[in-house]
């Protein structure tokens, strides 16, 4: 029996398989509304991608945004134009729905990458960004450190993102603490320079997005999972560990954290990061092992009997893809079928699974030509 294809239950919410589509930027709303593209991009994903597809990173302030093009859930807008877009899937699709919510800190303000990616120039809209320390990525421009307002601000968005988050009808949410953005900034001594509480050793560090964690998880039903993402390296000499990654996941679980994303690097532009398959998931293994937690594995995991075999043997209890899923939005259906395993299929689309010559004649009628 398939374990990849295996129910898993958190909380209330059973998710029928333990493929996920991982949060993937788009780049393209607009004052950070969902659009079609969003209703096409995440609608064919709900068909067969994964169990559980996440939303791209979704920004819980406009200063918070990586690019001006980025989704977000700060507004009235935003909150409606998403929920057009959940509701399609929800009402279409077979898989669970994630959002990911972000704030991309000193990381903001850029422009998107099919225009060249890099910091905005003034002339172009850029905006003040922030972070824990006037610390700059590279020679980008260094942002404000957080004060004690700045501080409660950014909380508070988190908060209400978190509280229309769960309005939309998501079955579960994802705070963003990798990849270089706000959260990571403060876990990381590279960004990191505080010489208050929110700094210092890893206890100071991963103070403020405990802090954040425990207020989404006031602000999310009980009933519903509520998981955070981390990078569990910097690939930076003297950047953050996995051993502090695993004090963090501790940390998280006692403050009713459901599982842990693990991904790796993005904070510092001299990461020197060793590519292979799977790479990342030794990390997400060790995170689960030693704080006894759930995992999502994600990394160059292309292949159904290499995800399965993550699965099986213990190292994740969830698989990520997201290049894999854009390239064959009907991932889920095609592994299944590797593997010898069942998954569900959308009773529109139910005629091209393998076995449907066994059902019903009207069930089996081609469409009109």
């Amino acid at each position: 029996m398939s374990q990849l294809f295996s129910p898993i239950t958190l909380r209330d919410v059973t998710f029928n398989n333990r493929l996920v589509v991982a949060p993937m930027c788009q780049y393209l709303a607009e004052d950070g509304n969902a659009n079609d593209w969003h209703l096409m991009h995440l609608g064919q994903m709900s068909m067969g991608a994964g169990g559980l597809v996440f939303t791209e990173a979704t920004h819980v302030s406009p200063e918070g945004r990586i690019t001006p093009k980025c989704l977000g859930l700060w507004s009235d807008d935003n909150e409606r134009t998403l929920k057009r877009v959940v509701d399609f899937c929800k009402t279409h699709g077979v898989a669970r729905m994630g959002i990911q919510l972000a704030h991309a800190g000193r990381k903001a303000s850029n422009r998107t990458p099919l225009n060249g990616a890099g910091p905005l120039a003034a002339n172009d809209g850029a905006w003040q960004t922030l972070g824990p320390s006037a610390v700059a990525y590279g020679d980008w421009p260094a942002p404000r450190a957080l004060d004690d307002a700045g501080l409660a601000m950014v909380k508070q968005q988190f908060v209400t993102a978190t509280e229309r988050s769960a309005r939309l009808g998501f079955d579960t949410a994802q705070l963003h603490c990798a990849h270089g953005y706000l959260m990571h900034q403060f876990l990381s001594p590279l960004s990191n320079r505080r010489n208050d509480g929110y700094g210092g050793t890893i206890e100071g560090r991963m103070r403020f997005p405990l802090e954040v964690f425990e207020a989404c998880r006031a602000a999310w039903p009980e009933n519903l999972p509520l998981g955070v993402r981390v990078s569990a390296s910097d690939w930076v000499d003297g950047g953050l560990t996995v051993d502090e990654i695993v004090e963090f996941a501790k940390a998280l679980k006692e403050k009713g954290c459901d599982y842990v994303d693990v991904s790796s690097g993005g904070n510092d532009p001299g990461q020197k990061i060793t590519l292979g398959p799977g790479y990342q998931v030794p990390f997400a293994e060790r995170v689960r092992q030693e704080a006894g937690i759930p995992v999502m594995a994600v990394g160059l995991i292309t292949d159904p009997h290499q995800a399965e075999a993550i699965v099986s043997s213990g190292k994740a209890d969830f698989v990520a893809i997201a290049r894999g899923a854009m390239d064959n939005p009907r991932w889920a259906w095609h592994a299944a079928r590797a593997l010898g395993a069942e998954t569900e299929y959308p009773p529109q689309y139910i005629r091209c699974r393998p076995d449907s010559w066994r059902a019903a004649p009207a069930v089996m009628a081609p469409a009109a030509e």
